[in-house]
């Protein structure tokens, strides 16, 4: 069954044709099956005549791609996963019962043999997205939130989104409208350099 949140709030923002079919399908798909957890890997996906054919034409990276912004959107919860000794990429509905399997699996209270694999330690240490900060400092991002928090990306210094964050923590308020108030108030009133202030005023300007 198609979530109706998808009608109300994704269908109008969607307009790549293979995220739309990669979308659809991942629900017919996940609805189908009666075993916990419910996922699908990549690896499950490329192989899918039905996906193949669906996507033909499209491109060869139209899988990828498409699996890329549904992660984006937060519509699809992405881990990476060892099933059977083999490193897996693994895609949850972002549901109740996508995030629940994703805490089991992670906190190891499910225990299917499956291990959530740390992200291997780059050389440098790698400035996190704003889906990522979100759910380290407040929780799961939901489809609501993805375009506000794009938006606050493109208008404020990456440096004042992570202070902001970091300030909503210490005062234990973990709410994005917490954060954005926070961020508002910086770009109104400014903060250091005032970088921000002249970002939106030049966002704005006609």
């Amino acid at each position: 069954m198609i979530p109706s949140l998808f009608f109300v709030e994704l269908l109008g923002q969607i307009d790549d044709l293979a995220e739309l079919k990669v979308v659809l399908y991942l629900f017919w798909r996940l609805g189908k099956r009666k075993t916990f957890p419910r996922f699908l890997t990549r690896r499950e996906l490329e192989a899918d005549p039905v996906v193949r054919k669906g996507l033909a034409g499209l491109g060869v990276s139209a899988l990828s791609q498409a699996l890329d912004r549904l992660v984006d959107r937060g519509v699809l919860l992405h881990r990476r996963m060892e099933l059977k000794g083999k490193q897996e990429e693994c895609y949850f509905l972002n549901t109740a019962g996508g995030r629940k399997a994703v805490r089991d699996l992670e906190s190891g209270r499910l225990d299917l043999g499956q291990v959530v694999l740390p992200e291997a330690p780059p050389d440098r240490v790698a400035r996190p997205s704003i889906f990522a900060l979100y759910e380290q400092n407040i929780g799961l991002l939901t489809p609501l939130l993805a375009d506000e928090l794009r938006a606050a990306e493109r208008l404020y210094p990456w440096e004042w989104i992570e202070d902001a964050f970091r300030e909503a923590v210490s005062y234990n308020r973990r709410s994005w409208r917490y954060v954005q108030r926070i961020l508002e108030r910086w770009a109104a009133e400014g903060k250091d350099d005032g970088a921000a202030g002249r970002r939106a005023r030049r966002t704005r300007r006609p």
